[in-house]
């Protein structure tokens, strides 16, 4: 996504929500919370901590309640496991902000940079999102998928998703309301950023390491959430199906005729038992690959024709600092 210059805007003080999912971060949670209030309190009076735990099944709501106070958070406790994208909607859908910052609760996400976030927003960007200086301390394979997905979405994606980059980033609030209104219950949140359009800055950070344990996302999760954007923004594995249906009815059809050819006018017998079984297995695979396929897709349009929420919410407590539309708290 290439900056346009806009006119600046006025407002020196924004309001600023930030959305925090986690999932067992109770050994983060208590530090990362006041590490990151301290940087809101800095740069607005009017700010909240939008924390939602999605299922934890730790002590870190708990940890996050003793700290909500003091760090102003707007806790969101939904009733189960969702998954990260659904917790994102359901911090999105909670926030209140002019602005909102979107980040990890693990500190690998610093809130040191949302000074620079503000100052491009400022200057007229409704969206700015942080991009990976570097992947050192990923594994071999993941940056080998990371790179191999982002290059096939650059090449069959109907819309441009950078590279590299990831929930960390900074949202006007137009882009909010816009990706509010997105129906879809198959969600692919960096898909849906790019979706949506508006003016974007890229700018370029260093992960930090986790502040406690490990990741909860692991490869399985990778493959999904790469199957899920494929799927969302892009028709390319049933276009490669046909092409691939069409070569290999050109070859059969070729072979066919060598067959006949070869009986007829030079008398040779034909093979039998061994040819029937490799192409019997060939074109078998074929299929149930080709299956797969379009059963992924119809799995989506499945899930899209129940119309079941992206998430429940079990439990809402508001100490943010961003007064509600009707004045009142929900805590």
């Amino acid at each position: 996504m290439v900056p346009i210059p806009v006119q600046e805007r006025p407002a020196a003080h924004p309001r600023i929500s930030a959305v925090v999912p986690m999932y067992g971060e109770g050994r983060n949670a208590a530090g990362f919370l006041r590490t990151l209030a301290a940087q809101l309190a800095a740069l607005s009076e009017a700010f909240e901590i939008v924390v939602v735990n999605d299922g934890s099944r730790d002590d870190t709501r708990a940890r996050v309640l003793d700290v909500a106070r003091e760090c102003a958070v707007h806790y969101v406790e939904l009733s189960r496991n969702f998954g990260k994208e659904n917790a994102l909607s359901a911090g999105l859908d909670a926030a209140r902000g002019d602005v909102v910052v979107l980040l990890d609760g693990d500190g690998q996400h610093p809130p040191a940079l949302i000074p620079e976030m503000l100052v491009h927003w400022r200057q007229g960007a409704d969206m700015v999102y942080a991009v990976r200086s570097h992947r050192r301390d990923e594994s071999w394979l993941k940056r080998t998928g990371t790179a191999a997905f982002y290059a096939g979405m650059a090449w069959a994606a109907h819309v441009d998703i950078p590279a590299d980059a990831g929930d960390f980033r900074l949202l006007d609030r137009r882009v909010v309301d816009a990706l509010r209104r997105l129906p879809e219950r198959a969600r692919f949140m960096k898909g849906l950023y790019a979706w949506v359009g508006f003016r974007s800055v890229p700018i370029e950070y260093e992960p930090g390491p986790r502040a406690a344990g490990k990741s909860s996302f692991g490869f399985g999760g990778l493959v999904r959430l790469a199957l899920a954007g494929l799927t969302s923004f892009s028709t390319l594995p049933l276009r490669a199906v046909s092409v691939v249906g069409a070569l290999v009815s050109i070859v059969a059809l070729g072979y066919g005729a060598w067959v006949i050819v070869e009986e007829m006018v030079y008398g040779t017998q034909v093979p039998g038992y061994p040819t029937i079984v490799v192409s019997i297995m060939f074109f078998s695979g074929v299929q149930l690959l080709s299956l797969g396929i379009i059963g992924e897709y119809l799995g989506r349009v499945f899930e899209e024709a129940k119309r079941r929420p992206n998430f429940l919410v079990a439990e809402e407590l508001d100490h943010g600092r961003i007064p509600p539309p009707d004045g009142r708290s929900a805590g």
